[in-house]
């Protein structure tokens, strides 16, 4: 586990391209924040994305935050009638057209959170990940802003924007576990981030999984 008294206060942009630009942990990372089988076991079919999915891209937005700390930006979505009501997600959304895929999640943290991307240096991407309660091929890239930006939610896609810093998230003291029941794999062990009120979990802390390991590894290798 990396130590937070060793990561420096605001990782450097090109060390996260080179590492982004290099094999990804994949699956493997994500699995850090899976649910975990309870009873019985993920097989293919789980694991399988259905031909008729759609494609959706989420941007992991990085800034420096409070005494220089390096910040991301996550969302709690609105409660509505939906699969992600009230839900701790990543600013992003379904792609239009043959839109570029990180044009999608440029283009949606501009209109969720009125940040302009071209105020923003894109360092990569991480592996694609399949939600099955959305049916949406997630494609999750990594964007640094050098200043915090001046965010302006749209209250209709944002109910609150949640600023976390990464050293919060590398730290075991803030995460844990419970059981619940989660068709159809019936009883499973779901982790999550604890943060102050909330909890980070599911396709958003497979997500974060990865790139936490692509950081560890970063930083490792440096």
């Amino acid at each position: 586990m990396t130590s937070l008294s060793s990561l420096p206060t605001y990782p450097q942009p090109q060390r996260l391209l080179e590492a982004l630009a290099g094999p990804l942990p994949g699956r493997a990372g994500q699995a850090r924040m899976a649910p975990q089988p309870y009873r019985g076991s993920m097989d293919d079919r789980w694991l399988a994305i259905p031909q008729n999915h759609r494609e959706a891209a989420v941007l992991l937005l990085l800034y420096p935050g409070a005494n220089a700390l390096t910040t991301l930006a996550l969302i709690r979505r609105p409660d509505y009638d939906g699969p992600h009501s009230g839900q701790i997600a990543l600013p992003g959304g379904r792609r239009e057209g043959d839109e570029a895929l990180a044009r999608t999640a440029l283009r949606e943290t501009h209109e969720e959170l009125g940040v302009d991307p071209g105020a923003l240096d894109l360092l990569g991407a991480l592996s694609p990940l399949y939600v099955r309660a959305s049916n949406h091929l997630v494609y999750p890239f990594v964007a640094n802003a050098t200043a915090r930006p001046d965010f302006v939610p749209c209250e209709r896609e944002v109910a609150q924007v949640i600023e976390t810093p990464l050293a919060r998230l590398l730290d075991p003291r803030y995460r844990g576990s419970e059981v619940v029941r989660f068709e159809p794999m019936g009883r499973v062990r779901v982790p999550y981030f604890a943060l102050p009120g909330t909890r980070i979990w599911g396709a958003t802390g497979m997500i974060l999984g990865e790139f936490l390991t692509v950081l560890e590894q970063a930083h490792a290798a440096a």
